[in-house]
């Protein structure tokens, strides 16, 4: 049985992209369920799956992750792992869809955990507002505060991988957008513009229609506004996800043993230890390990899943993951030392 992705909310759950995505687990909020009860499911998981990897948005209650520590703890396993995201919502969600795509694959646990942080990086998210008064969770300057208190003035805000903010004809200069194939899902709040599907879709040079979902119910809270068009380019292939997440190179954690990519375990949170002074260079086992300072080495990639092919997009060509040591990042991105959007906690 695949690696279980649970979610904290409903809203993280997207259609799958064919029939053979595994789907999530939604874990009830801990209001409308006994500790008991999620102990119990979350054995059930264990039982059936091996490993649960939990996606918990950085902007959830704060009970909802001490929830599922919690449940960890009472078990004793060190088979759960609590992937944090400050994705907006709408990203998300296309990160957890991404993951179950990614979990009916051949990577082990620990791989699959630890490159949350990886594919979060490849997620242009963002959206369109009509009041920038409330945002908070992306730089805003002064000025455009006091525009965004101006009738009728609409924002395009990216809030990753590198934030950015524009206001919509006012001779802007364009958003920065991938430079790898992409497809472009929306999701409509209450404010009336077509300028995702009308600028950023040639912009972007967007592959395929348009998707659109429901806005999640977190999204008008996080933007500070529900006048708003959220929307996320993303990868949607899994053959090119596959080829992602295996042309990176893979360690092995000194805490709990686990397959990781990146400098950290997304299962216990260890760091990958600093090279020696007598091992510098090596990594465990005595394989090499590349400074920091200098270009990461690439391990060789994996296979495709039979009957895919897809190409890993720019800005992994070295195989290391975008925050870790010496991360390749697509051009003119700057993620900060974590990676963009996930952590693990232990």
């Amino acid at each position: 049985m695949p690696t279980a992705i649970a979610v904290t909310s409903a809203d993280l759950v997207l259609p799958p992209t064919d029939g053979r995505t595994p789907h999530a687990t939604v874990l009830p909020p801990p209001e409308t369920q006994p500790l008991d009860a999620s102990v119990a499911d979350a054995r059930h998981l264990l039982d059936h799956h091996g490993h649960v990897i939990v996606v918990c948005p950085t902007s959830a209650p704060p009970a909802v992750a001490h929830r599922v520590l919690a449940v960890r703890a009472l078990l004793e396993s060190d088979r759960i792992a609590l992937v944090r995201t400050d994705l907006p919502p709408l990203a998300a969600a296309v990160l957890v869809r991404q993951l179950r795509q990614l979990a009916g694959c051949d990577f082990s646990p620990g791989v699959l955990a630890s490159a949350a942080r990886l594919l979060a990086h490849y997620l242009y998210a963002g959206a369109v507002l009509g009041s920038v008064s409330r945002l908070d969770r992306v730089p805003v300057g002064l000025g455009s505060h006091l525009t965004g208190l101006l009738p009728g003035a609409h924002f395009a805000v990216l809030a990753g991988p590198t934030p950015q903010m524009i206001r919509i004809g006012s001779h802007e200069t364009p958003l920065t957008g991938p430079e790898f194939p992409t497809q472009l899902l929306l999701a409509r709040g209450r404010l009336q513009t077509d300028w995702p599907a009308t600028t950023l879709v040639p912009g972007w040079r967007i592959q395929g229609p348009v998707q659109e979902t429901a806005l999640p119910a977190a999204s008008p809270g996080w933007w500070g506004t529900g006048k708003l068009v959220e929307f996320v380019a993303h990868l949607p292939d899994l053959p090119v996800l596959y080829r992602l997440v295996a042309s990176v190179r893979r360690e092995t954690c000194h805490w709990c043993g686990l397959e990781l990519i990146g400098d950290r375990c997304g299962f216990c949170a260890a760091p990958l230890p600093a090279p020696s002074a007598s091992g510098a260079g090596h990594g465990p086992g005595g394989h090499e390990r590349t400074p920091a300072a200098s270009a990461p080495v690439p391990r060789q990639a994996g296979a495709v899943p039979p009957g895919h092919t897809g190409a890993v997009p720019p800005g992994n060509r070295t195989g290391a993951v975008p925050g870790g040591p010496a991360g390749a990042v697509p051009p003119g991105a700057s993620p900060p030392a974590l990676g963009p959007g996930t952590s693990a906690l232990p």
